[in-house]
């Protein structure tokens, strides 16, 4: 299998509209620079990303990504042949471990419990859905050829749903408690509706109200289903908003995406995620590194001088109170070192497939006792696998299931980690913070579809800059033998030909072989010296 491209070879790049650059592509025909202009197979895609207020306002934002999926398949259905990524191989062997995993719904591990009720079956089926949605994502994306689809546009839809992700988590911010009544919720049965899993995905919410020590912390969440699921959205959309508001944008466009990133920090600050803000650290680090790399000293001086400007207006700023509080009170830690050890010790009760779903502790950090008592009323049941897609995955797939999920990102960072180009290094980023974010956050529900969605434009950016394919080393001297035999064949051919003809015409058109040619010119030179005629032979 040939190695990926470390600097694609391409055109110059194209104008973007307002002036600045397009990513290269080896496509000489105009592409399309509007929403409008694109062919009606990519609305499903437009609906979903751009429309995504409207599905959230409805109580459909979580499952917007498997509705959208439906038409996605039927796009699909007309393309002949269907391209399929590289490692794709080991989504499909993890959906199928997936399934295996069922098998163990109606048991517990020792030391947890759970009923095997409605919501344990309501719950496994929304993650099987959003599994496949993802997968159904890719290669529709994938399918659609660059006049159909170009990348610019694609990544700056996921700039929009950026901007989408700061506005809504300024709405928690000034609005806490502002709450939609879903028009989805009222057509769901009433047992359905009641479910504490259900509300809690199908609920428009602004926020998440906490106490960290003696501060009243707000922490937004619109418009996604938990105030973690916004810093793991904002985080992964960052990155295509910075390249398509920026690197590939007009003087216009990036002075309003700077002002539209400057406005998203508010959340972020007043938030107190400590993870968003550990994964944004990560990023800048990551691009630091890459333009070390590649040896861009200017720009990486400009990035460091950048950071410690950033770094010192905040530290002087009143907005450093609040981080240092909730450094202070790191109110989690206890329960999550506890749920993540139950989960652990629950995983290795069925290390291969797991109990297709989460369990709920026997007891919690505080106390041995069960549940929330007058004594204890903190306590409560600590759900495990809770903490992060890493811990879902172990106790409910097991250690393959989490093995296959692990290796189809670390593939596709092994694959893309030499294209140098903005889209692919953003891609790698997504795909390492996939991996960093899958230890404290859960993947499920909105950030599944767009780690895949990030994937597949890291895919079609490589199909879109391939070169050829580079032969082997052998296969080239071989060739480059064989063309030189070649040329000093002809070579020899030519100076045969060149010699005859001049032979005959010293020879009155007499036809003379080379041998006999070659004494004459001997006779001639010999008579030369001798001082005889010059002429022909006596």
């Amino acid at each position: 299998m040939p190695s990926p491209p470390s600097t694609p070879a391409s055109p110059a790049p194209e104008t973007a509209p307002g002036g600045g650059l397009a990513p290269p592509t080896r496509s000489e025909e105009p592409l399309p620079t509007r929403l409008r202009q694109l062919p009606r197979s990519t609305w499903p895609l437009i609906a979903l990303l751009v429309g995504y207020p409207v599905w959230w306002l409805v109580g459909l934002g979580v499952f917007s990504f498997v509705i959208c999926a439906v038409p996605m398949a039927l796009v699909l259905l007309n393309r002949r042949p269907m391209r399929v990524p590289p490692g794709f191989g080991l989504w499909v062997l993890f959906l199928i471990w997936y399934l295996v995993s069922l098998t163990m719904l109606s048991e517990n591990p020792p030391g947890a419990y759970g009923e095997f009720g409605m919501g344990r079956i309501i719950s496994v089926l929304v993650r099987l859905a959003m599994y496949l949605a993802s997968a159904v994502i890719v290669l529709y994306v994938g399918n659609l050829s660059e006049r159909e689809l170009p990348r610019l546009l694609l990544v700056r839809m996921l700039g929009a749903m950026f901007v989408t992700t700061t506005f809504g988590g300024l709405l928690g911010v000034v609005f806490p408690n502002f709450t939609v009544t879903p028009l989805f919720g009222m057509l769901l049965p009433g047992r359905v509706r009641s479910d504490s899993f259900v509300q809690n995905i199908i609920n428009p919410t602004a926020s998440q109200i906490h106490w960290v020590g003696a501060v009243k912390a707000v922490r937004p969440e619109a418009p996604f289903e938990w105030a973690n699921t916004w810093g793991n959205n904002y985080s992964i959309l960052l990155i295509w908003f910075v390249i398509g508001w920026w690197v590939y944008a007009s003087r216009k466009r990036r002075m309003l995406g700077v002002g539209i990133f400057a406005v998203s920090l508010i959340p972020v600050v007043y938030g107190l995620n400590r993870g968003l803000w550990l994964g944004i650290g990560v990023s800048a680090l990551y691009i630091l590194v890459r333009l070390a790399l590649r040896g861009r000293a200017m720009a990486l001086g400009v990035g460091a001088v950048a950071l410690v400007l950033g770094g010192t207006a905040f530290v002087m700023s009143p907005l450093y109170a609040q981080v240092e509080t909730r450094l202070d009170n790191p109110q989690s830690n206890s329960i999550r070192a506890y749920t993540r050890e139950k989960t652990i010790e629950a995983t290795f009760t069925s290390p291969i497939i797991g109990y297709g779903n989460t369990r709920y502790a026997v007891g919690s950090d505080k106390t041995v006792v069960t549940g929330k008592t007058q004594a204890c009323p903190q306590c409560k049941h600590p759900p495990l696998g809770s903490d992060g897609q890493l811990w879902l995955l172990l106790i409910s797939q097991g250690f393959v299931g989490a093995g296959l999920y692990v290796l189809f990102f670390l593939n596709a960072i092994r694959r893309y980690w030499r294209d140098i180009s903005p889209i692919a290094t953003g891609g790698v980023l997504t795909m390492l913070l996939v991996l960093y974010y899958m230890t404290i956050y859960d993947g499920l529900y909105t950030p599944m579809p767009l780690y895949l969605l990030s994937f597949a434009v890291l895919w079609r950016n490589g199909m879109d800059l391939a070169p050829p394919r580079v032969e082997p080393v052998a296969v080239r001297a071989k060739r480059a033998r064989d063309k030189a035999l070649s040329a000093a064949r002809t070579r020899r051919l030519l100076e045969t030909k060149t010699r005859r003809a001049a032979l005959s015409t010293r020879t009155s058109g007499r036809p003379v072989r080379i041998g006999e040619g070659q004494r004459v010119r001997t006779r001639e030179g010999q008579r030369e010296r001798h001082g005889g005629p010059a002429g022909g032979i006596e």
